[in-house]
């Protein structure tokens, strides 16, 4: 394991004063100590262990550890190694040098606890859809505690920690509350250990979660708008756990009339040649030990178009096909009053401007009739009281003169005819 050293500076003063530094090791880790003096007048340096036990004196070995090894001595450096190191040795080690009087320097060995491979208990398999669980998770055997982080998947999510302490080391908790359903199906959740001494080896657990539902379902067909003779297919789509498999079809609450044309393969329904005979609802209905599904398609077969010779003129009044009354996935209530041939608003509108365009023509032609014969039937010449007695009159100027009552005035009366 990888020692790290302690950021604290050396202790002792330069002479005769023997310099050492904390250490930090992992547990089960090995550690060495080191203890210098740069001036020395052949004085001995020993190590102590925090028992006060001298480790060594010089280069002779004191304490029967098999552990524990000289690395290098001299009169200016005495450094022993500790091996397969534990959390009693954490503590106060002493560098000693023997002048007169002896002289100290003392280094902490800080011995970091490994925390254990976390446990997720908790987990009932499989969950039903509403359930309340708590799922919790554990690790033993950390100095300092550990932090321990959930993970729904990849993403972070907080959870409730405690903290007990067990001698040197500590026990962590924590619990994460869920009220499942049908999405945390197959949803991966993960609990991390976050601690020092795991930089490069992290300890995590992680559970798959099973949660049972009801199924749901509903129907995918793949015409928009199925004409006779057309080849047809209705996938009924059902999603539940446990599966509900298989699907049962019918058509207006009973059994398929026609198992030639109709074949059912699975999940799918098959028209291979639709007619009117197939107008109708078909159900699809799916269960499962939680529940039954079901959903409806509203079938009706439009006839095949027939095709027109081009024409010069456009419509007086086009009908365009109604998009909305292909019958689909829906309340069959709906749809079933329906009549997919019925002429749109629109077009009643047009046909009525028509019929009152008609009629105003109608009467126009008419009323020119009429007038003309009128005017035909009163062409000719007309005579007025003063042109009587012009057929005794030898000219126009006499018959005037002569007319009945009106000599008095004959001058005044005179009219000419062009």
């Amino acid at each position: 394991m990888e020692v790290v050293a302690s950021k604290g500076k050396p202790r002792g003063i330069s002479g005769q004063y023997p310099l050492v530094q904390n250490m930090t090791v992992t547990e089960g880790g090995t550690v060495n100590m080191t203890c210098r003096v740069e001036y020395n007048d052949n004085t001995s340096l020993q190590w102590s262990n925090p028992a006060q036990q001298t480790l060594f004196f010089g280069d002779k070995k004191a304490l029967r550890d098999n552990r524990i090894e000289l690395m290098h001595a001299s009169w200016s450096e005495l450094t022993i190694s500790i091996s397969d190191v534990t959390l009693t040795d954490e503590g106060m080690y002493t560098c000693s040098l023997f002048t007169m009087p002896v002289r100290t320097a003392k280094a902490y060995l800080t011995v970091l606890g490994v925390p254990e491979k976390p446990e997720i208990d908790g987990l009932t398999k499989p969950a039903l859809e509403g359930d309340q669980i708590t799922l919790t998770c554990m690790t033993q055997g950390s100095k300092p505690a550990a932090d321990l982080r959930w993970f729904r998947n990849e993403k972070e999510v907080k959870g409730a920690k405690e903290v007990n302490a067990s001698g040197k080391t500590f026990t962590v908790r924590s619990s994460l509350q869920l009220h499942v359903d049908r999405n945390d199906d197959g949803v991966a959740y993960t609990c991390k250990v976050d601690h020092v001494a795991l930089a490069q080896t992290p300890q995590q657990a992680t559970e798959v979660l099973e949660v049972h539902y009801a199924p749901h379902v509903k129907i995918i067909n793949s015409l928009v708008v199925p004409q006779e003779g057309q080849y047809l297919k209705l996938e009924c789509m059902s999603k539940g756990n446990p599966s509900p498999d298989p699907v049962m079809w019918t058509k207006d609450g009973g059994e398929l009339p026609d198992l030639d044309r109709m074949i059912v393969e699975g999940r799918e329904l098959t028209f291979t040649s639709l007619n009117k005979t197939d107008n109708g609802t078909y159900r699809c209905e799916a269960s499962n030990h939680l529940g039954t599904s079901s959903a409806e398609y509203v079938l009706y077969v439009y006839d095949v178009p027939t095709t027109l010779p081009p024409s010069t003129t456009l419509p007086l009044h086009p009908i365009p096909p109604d998009p909305t009354a292909q019958l689909g996935t829906h309340d069959p209530t709906v749809t079933g009053n329906r009549d997919p041939n019925a002429i749109g608003q629109h077009g009643t509108d047009h046909a009525l401007i028509g019929g009152v365009v008609a009629v105003v023509v109608f009467v126009t032609l008419c009323l020119i009739i009429v007038l003309g014969r009128y005017l035909a039937r009163h062409k000719g010449t007309y005579l007025t009281n003063e042109a009587k007695g012009a057929d005794d009159a030898p000219d126009a100027d006499t018959a005037i003169i002569n007319a009945e009552g009106n000599h008095a005035h004959a001058e005044e009366k005179k009219e000419y005819f062009i």
